[in-house]
């Protein structure tokens, strides 16, 4: 018996009188049914909600559960999770090379291809570059490291000595950036690699004899829809994953975790509200959208990526959502999606910016304007190259921060919030995609009724 089907018996159970379908009662329990059947976001929400009731029962708050059995039942509990997430992770290489690839070889005009990715570029780097640099006013202006300074004394690290931010490591990064074992990049799941690779043959298709390289297109179209297939296998896991993994999450971590870093968690998510109302600005008036509905149309994408904390987990349905009810071209949809599940990160770039800050007001470190300068431009090249999976972000975190000579025991405080902090941070992350879609939208319009003007002429 499904969840959905326990929930018919139990309305049933409840209220056996009321179930005739014919009655004004029973029409509305039916409807209710109905509406939970056909309604992702509705059953997600379920999901989410049944698994932070288990997760505080089995978690360390009231301490109902020994420890040890615990944590065992909540890795049976985030199975259908690790199923969730390892349908996407087979589908997802495939997904955005196949993707990317078509929807550079489908616009006819190349100027529209050059609109298309010139425009999406510049979009990204001033959202990260902006999102950075809110992360920097607000935390120095909020200082939530001045609310755990008694951290300080059992903290027997010293700062470390502040490292170089060396310009000669720029042309290593931009050469590793092109794969020198393709098969290895797939294997490996290295999404950059595979996106400049999609990148590389998308362009070289379109240079190409056409009927020379129909079968290859055919192929990657065939392919497309054989992951699309298991996209939607995996869709059908999805409340129970988001039920598992809210319910091992919160098991883990426990609901007291947030308390001594209340301050902390403000900030970050404030500075992300203030970032999704800039996506929301962009989107009215230079999407020429109601931002309302627009944030109505994406809810159950932002609900899904609010339960795996990954963007790339909730790029099938980010594109879905895109193309068939914000009304973006396919081939917009097609090139934006996959490229900013990975390079569109402006949301992590916030919060790494807040982090480092907070991290620095704790350890007493003062960074000078020029290396606040230098903080912004390491986040947004980080941000840019981050993978869109859960806990990345940590990882590039630790690294930045030892660059500004902060010691690797403040890791711990960000470690033990990171993973709710992240599921807020790809919210914002997917929001970002979307804004670009429909924004990109109409600059495709905007060119196809140019040239068709200039057609006329």
């Amino acid at each position: 018996m499904n969840v959905l089907n326990f929930i018919d018996h139990i309305i049933r159970r409840r209220h056996p009188q009321e179930h005739d379908e014919h009655s004004a009662v029973g029409d509305q329990t039916y409807r209710l049914r109905i509406w939970i059947r056909t309604k992702l976001w509705a059953q997600v929400l379920i999901g989410l909600a049944l698994g932070i009731i288990v997760g505080a029962v089995l978690g360390p708050d009231f301490d109902l559960v020994s420890r040890e059995l615990a944590l065992t039942i909540s890795d049976w509990l985030v199975l259908p999770g690790r199923l969730f997430m390892g349908l996407i992770s087979i589908s997802l290489v495939t997904l955005v090379f196949a993707s990317i690839i078509q929807g550079i070889t489908r616009p006819k005009s190349g100027a529209q291809l050059a609109a298309i990715g010139s425009k999406l570029g510049l979009l990204i780097v001033f959202t990260t570059t902006l999102a950075a640099s809110m992360g920097i006013w607000l935390a120095r202006w909020l200082q939530p490291g001045s609310y755990v300074a008694s951290f300080q004394s059992d903290v027997e690290d010293v700062a470390l000595p502040k490292q170089e931010i060396a310009l000669n490591s720029l042309p290593d990064f931009l050469t590793n950036l092109i794969p020198t074992n393709p098969l290895d990049a797939f294997a490996q799941h290295d999404m950059m690699a595979v996106v400049v690779l999609a990148l590389l043959f998308g362009i070289a298709c379109r240079q190409a004899n056409q009927e020379k390289i129909q079968t290859f297109l055919s192929f990657l179209e065939g392919m497309l829809e054989i992951v699309m297939l298991l996209v939607r296998w995996a869709m059908m896991l999805t409340p129970y994953a988001v039920f598992g993994l809210m319910a091992k999450l919160v098991t883990e971590v426990g609901f007291s975790t947030l308390s001594g870093l209340s301050m902390y968690v403000f900030t970050v998510t404030t500075g992300l509200i203030l970032l999704l109302l800039v996506y929301l600005i962009l989107v009215t008036i230079l999407g020429k959208s109601n931002p309302f509905t627009f944030l109505k149309i994406i809810a159950p994408v932002q609900l899904l990526a609010f339960s795996t904390s990954s963007s790339a987990a909730v790029m099938p349905l980010s594109i879905e959502t895109a193309t068939q009810k914000l009304k973006v071209p396919g081939n917009v949809a097609d090139v934006v999606i996959p490229l900013g599940a990975t390079v569109n990160m402006a949301g992590t770039a916030l919060y790494q910016a807040v982090a480092i800050i907070f991290l620095t007001q704790m350890f007493g470190i003062a960074l000078s304007i020029g290396e606040q300068a230098a903080l912004v431009m390491t986040l947004v090249l980080t941000s840019i190259g981050a993978p869109g999976t859960p806990g990345v972000s940590i990882a590039i975190l630790a690294t930045v921060s030892a660059k500004f000579g902060i010691p690797a025991s403040g890791m711990v405080l960000i470690i033990g919030v990171d993973r709710i902090l992240d599921m807020f941070r790809t919210v914002v992350n997917v929001t970002g995609d979307l804004a670009a879609a429909v924004l990109l939208r109409n600059v495709v319009s905007v060119e196809k009724e140019q040239s068709g003007t200039e057609g006329e002429t």
